[in-house]
């Protein structure tokens, strides 16, 4: 028979982790082009948006639950006819699922064969713009709004986000405002993106970096 001798814990010293770089890097936000929603904005409870603004969202996104939500894939003229109806920029024929979700469709921009996948959500309290023949995959959000935490209204800031034709938006990717993906560049899945990709790249990560060139 065998004998299991009691042995001693060996218990490694601790270190306590520092989150701060890491904090720093994602809150680091590369917005050149931010624009303060309402400047007259003084407590987080209040709407930065006028009320007509706040109307017509409400509409958009009723109309867009009842005629399109429920669409399978071969109705994207039909659902791409809504888009056009409240001014969204449409060039060729864009794809969009009818389970992705547009904040604002007047300030999406969608050139010839681009993708906007299941699920994805395209946040545009600023303009978006998705390039010919890119792709955002499943469940990706392009976030074109943040707050200014240094000011105690926390007045809503946005800012553009470009993705370049043929890139690629791996699922659940997240770009934050103010970014822009180069041509031809593939994001991974679940990145979280905190500034600006070149062209013909792959990049990876949280926070995102380029890994290699695309060939």
């Amino acid at each position: 028979m065998q004998v299991i001798q009691n042995r001693p814990t060996v218990r490694l010293p601790e270190r306590p982790i520092n989150f701060e770089p890491i904090l720093i890097q994602l809150f680091a936000i590369p917005m050149l082009q931010k624009e303060v929603v309402n400047s007259q904005q003084t407590s987080a409870y209040e709407s930065p948006w006028p009320n007509s603004h706040r109307v017509r969202r409400i509409l958009w996104e009723f109309c867009w639950f009842v005629f399109c939500s429920w669409t399978p894939k071969p109705f994207n003229e039909w659902r791409l006819f809504w888009l056009r109806l409240f001014d969204a920029r449409i060039e060729g024929t864009p794809f969009v699922h009818a389970r992705a979700r547009v904040a604002i469709p007047w300030h999406l921009t969608l050139r010839d064969r681009a993708c906007l996948g299941d699920r994805a959500n395209a946040y545009s309290l600023a303009e978006i713009e998705i390039g010919a023949r890119a792709t955002v995959a499943q469940e990706a959000y392009l976030d074109t709004g943040s707050h200014d935490f240094d000011r105690p209204g926390l007045p809503l800031v946005t800012a553009k986000i470009i993705v370049g034709e043929d890139a690629f938006i791996g699922a659940r990717a997240f770009l934050l405002p103010g970014v822009t993906i180069g041509a031809r560049s593939v994001i991974g899945a679940c990145s979280v993106v905190t500034k600006d990709v070149p062209p013909d790249v792959f990049a990876a990560g949280n926070p995102c970096r380029v890994l290699r060139p695309r060939a």
